[in-house]
């Protein structure tokens, strides 16, 4: 029982050690791939539409229900202690330094992370990749880089968007359905809010880009297994990448605004 136990532990020992390796060995090759050949700019600008443009909408509506469902339920708390002047500032700080990245990384993860490991892994198993390899051209520059720099670029923007709507949608709800007076939520904003919380929100969107973009392509590189493959790699995608983002937030969260 215990010889059992201790082959499971070191196998899984070194299937982990391999998964690292094998990830930070494709993060690397992306990264100077990045650094010494030329940027295929008609590519960025389309992986720019595709992940950026293409999930406004659904970044939007979740970041707006997200702020309006704070205020409802903080202002149950702030209520019974008499401090309703703090709910603004709440649902704005909350709103741009962890659930407006988050809930962005999140949604976009699901939408393009996934479309991407299915793409990149469907070329996989057709032998598209190989076929690019015989004409001699840099799979990175041509499929990777793009993809992992048009994510890393535009989350920042989107979580902006998801941001404001939370705010907005806090104010709604604290204005129009809970009769608070509107001045006392905007002024609790400025008064609280400083361009450095925007800022570290921004610093982890564009983290959180490159990690689901990333993760997206790095599984559907090494796909294998026909169909069922591409299935598999694009769910590993999405829970890989989501769990990325949720240990990265911490620590993004210690470094930037401190314990």
């Amino acid at each position: 029982m215990i010889i059992k136990l201790l082959d499971f532990i070191g196998a899984s020992s070194i299937k982990a050690c391999n998964v690292i390796g094998n990830f930070s060995i494709f993060i690397f090759a992306t990264i100077k791939t990045l650094f010494t050949t030329r940027l295929k700019l008609s590519k960025f600008m389309f992986h720019m539409e595709s992940i950026g443009v293409n999930s406004l909408v659904i970044t939007v509506i979740t970041g707006a229900f997200a702020g309006a469902v704070l205020a409802i339920q903080a202002y149950k708390g702030f209520k019974q202690f008499g401090g309703e002047q703090f709910l603004g500032p709440v649902v704005a700080l909350s709103m741009i330094r962890e659930l407006g990245p988050v809930l962005t990384g999140f949604m976009v993860t699901g939408r393009s992370g996934s479309a991407i490991a299915a793409e990149i892994g469907a070329m996989r198993i057709t032998e598209q990749i190989d076929a690019l390899r015989t004409l001699r051209i840099n799979v990175y520059q041509y499929l990777i880089v793009p993809r992992v720099l048009a994510g890393t670029v535009i989350l920042p923007f989107l979580s902006l968007f998801s941001m404001i709507a939370g705010i907005i949608g806090g104010y709604m709800v604290s204005v129009h359905v809970l009769g608070m007076n509107s001045e006392l939520y905007k002024s609790g904003i400025r008064e609280i809010v400083e361009l450095f919380d925007i800022e570290g929100g921004m610093i982890k969107s564009c983290i959180f880009g490159f990690i689901l973009t990333s993760v997206g392509c790095y599984k559907g590189y090494f796909t294998s297994g026909g169909a069922m493959g591409v299935g598999k790699s694009t769910t590993q995608s999405v829970v890989v990448g989501s769990i990325l983002i949720i240990v990265a937030n911490y620590f993004l969260a210690v470094l930037l605004f401190g314990p």
